[in-house]
């Protein structure tokens, strides 16, 4: 047990515990099938309450105007800008795949092994670029000042550990017309890359009742890697792949309910390798697959301050790869400790 030394009192209380799933299992219903005997009343007892978190997630800015397609391209940003609106989200869902969800590495566990978001499904569900060079900064020594004024030609009143106020922008930065200059449409831009950041990175609340940040991704990546959970639609695929999602789908076999969705996950969670399906690798443009290595490399992701290890060899099995006895997950304890917003200038 690594050395843990229990609380006084903790075998006495888990042998309670275990005394009340003694006494659940003496009342399970004795027609039902043996596994699903078993398993249900596990799940019932192992969760004594079904918790669903409260998922919240921005709606992304509309459609960005012709004025900027040009300076979205040139950034990366020109797929990911025309995800739109229609956004559902499924908090049943989220809840049961964040139960499996450990910090440690990062991964979700399930029976079949571990398995999560790696840089591919960033790639092709997002239409983000995710080779090349790093797109990052000094967050310790850096004027917000300057770059607000570099990037944007303004300034906000407060900055506060380098973030800007959403409201601040939109009411900034109105949308060019035909009359605006090449600046103000390469300002307006900058601006629009911003907001749209920010609907789709928003951190995690700290009330463990409440989740956030790229939720959209999340669910459009369990749908895409775990064909029980996946709806039905009857829409040709397009790019960026997670806009799939903004049609209508059938919910027709699919589980709904928490207690169903954690049996189906521990029951059927092998994920698949769905990207190279045909129809699926015919609308992926020929830029996005000139690279596929750099999709399972093992490599620190960098975003100021914020550190986090890409452990794709905890995976393999996503990339097609058999698996091997994955090694201590790297973790960065330290970096963790810093808080960008606290971080001030002289």
């Amino acid at each position: 047990m690594s050395g843990k030394r229990f609380p006084e009192g903790a075998f006495l209380s888990m042998s309670a515990k275990n005394a009340s799933w003694r006494a659940h299992f003496a009342n399970v219903d004795k027609n039902a099938p043996p596994g699903k005997r078993f398993i249900r009343a596990t799940i019932k007892n192992l969760t004594s309450v079904d918790r669903v978190l409260q998922c919240y997630i921005r709606n992304m800015p509309g459609l960005p105007s012709p004025l900027i397609e040009n300076y979205l391209r040139e950034s990366g940003f020109w797929h990911v800008a025309t995800i739109g609106r229609g956004c559902k989200l499924d908090p049943k869902l989220i809840s049961a795949l964040v139960e499996r969800w450990r910090l440690e590495t990062h991964t979700f566990h399930l029976p079949c092994g571990e398995c999560t978001i790696t840089l591919e499904d960033v790639h092709l569900q997002l239409g983000l670029p995710v080779d090349g060079y790093a797109v990052t900064g000094s967050a310790s020594s850096t004027d917000w000042g300057v770059v607000c004024y570099k990037l944007l030609c303004a300034i906000l009143d407060n900055i506060n550990g380098g973030r800007i106020k959403m409201g601040w922008l939109r009411d900034t930065f109105q949308e060019p017309d035909n009359d605006s200059t090449e600046l103000e449409r390469i300002r307006y831009a900058h601006a629009y890359i911003l907001e749209m950041l920010e609907e789709m990175c928003g951190a995690t609340r700290s009330n463990k009742a409440k989740i956030g940040g790229c939720l959209s991704l999340l669910r459009s990546w369990v749908r895409f890697r775990f064909p029980f959970l996946r709806h039905r639609v009857d829409h040709p695929y397009t790019f960026p792949l997670i806009k799939r999602w903004n049609h209508s789908t059938s919910y027709v076999r699919i589980p709904t309910s928490l207690e169903d969705i954690r049996l189906v996950l521990d029951q059927r969670s092998e994920a698949q390798t769905p990207y190279e399906y045909p129809a699926i690798r015919a609308v992926i443009p020929d830029e996005f697959l000139q690279n596929p290595n750099a999709w399972h490399v093992k490599v620190a992701l960098v975003n100021y301050a914020t550190v986090e290890m890409h452990q794709s060899d905890r995976v393999l099995r996503q990339f097609g790869f058999r698996q091997p006895i994955p090694v201590a997950p790297e973790v960065f304890d330290d970096e963790h400790k810093v808080d960008l917003q606290q971080l001030h200038t002289d």
